[in-house]
């Protein structure tokens, strides 16, 4: 299987692509997972192990392989300085390890995140959460929960929707990088809950019904948010800036910004304002 642009018409194609590109990823994941992960850090400070390097060389040879003349944004790549043109195209977004400081610390909430972009849209994203054994795809006809097997085999399919409140009862933040303008939004917005997550599974969360809201405030990149992103948007839900206006993929070129960086934002199910 070939697939090159225009893709619009492509999205199942390009959906198990993903799908076995990230299960593929999760082999050496586990491995290096319950082994003892080493990490170094970039110039951005982030931490980096040998599971992100070698995830990303699998997905990356299932991409090449499939997804012809689609551009690939990858973030081990791009700390390396290898940024394609994506001027006027759809792309991937590869986030090979989201979560790594959970990885680090042996929690078992790290994803493997791949998306497709298209006019700034995030139309495909696959979340796979090995340690966790499921997995979340959305597409354009909807978005689906996964459970996946110790083969690394897709063991069961079920639909998933967001909920619809004006209220939202159930926050979820974020575990590592969590600020007062976090905690004083979600003292703010009403919530009654508030769960503590690692990675894109908190998009993956309201996605399935289970919360209700997301705030992140920080630096994030799209490769962190695009797949969930997707997810989200697939089971009803959304991701905003903090203007409300929908969180837009392929921001380049930007004076005082780092290219593919994030706003302030909030994610959230149906219903909110």
């Amino acid at each position: 299987m070939t697939i090159s642009q225009p893709i619009s018409s492509s999205w199942k194609s390009i959906a198990a692509v993903f799908e076995k590109a990230a299960l593929e990823a999760g082999r050496p994941i586990l491995a290096i997972h319950r082994a003892g992960a080493h990490a170094r850090y970039k110039a951005d400070a982030s931490p980096v192990t040998e599971a992100d390097e070698q995830a990303e060389a699998v997905i990356l040879s299932e991409l090449h392989k499939s997804c012809v003349g689609i551009p690939i944004v990858a973030e081990e790549q791009v700390a390396a300085g290898h940024i394609p043109d994506i001027a006027s195209k759809a792309f991937i977004l590869v986030d090979p390890l989201d979560g790594t400081k959970e990885f680090i610390n042996r929690h078992p909430d790290f994803t493997v995140n791949i998306a497709l972009i298209e006019n700034g849209i995030p139309v495909i994203g696959f979340v796979y959460a090995p340690a966790l054994e499921i997995a979340y795809v959305g597409h354009p006809e909807g978005a689906e929960k996964l459970w996946v097997d110790e083969e690394f085999r897709i063991s069961r399919r079920e639909p998933m929707r967001a909920r619809t409140t004006p209220v939202p009862s159930i926050a979820v933040a974020s575990r590592s990088h969590r600020c007062a303008q976090t905690d004083d939004f979600l003292n703010r917005c009403g919530a009654k809950e508030i769960r503590t997550v690692g990675s894109s599974l908190k998009f993956c969360l309201i996605a399935e019904g289970v919360a209700d809201i997301y705030p992140r405030f920080g630096r994030t990149m799209e490769w962190d948010t695009a797949a969930g992103d997707a997810v989200l948007r697939a089971a009803g839900g959304i991701t905003v800036d903090l203007a409300g206006q929908p969180l837009v993929y392929g921001k380049t070129g930007r004076d005082g910004y780092a290219d593919f960086a994030n706003p302030d934002f909030v994610a959230r199910c149906g219903g909110g304002t």
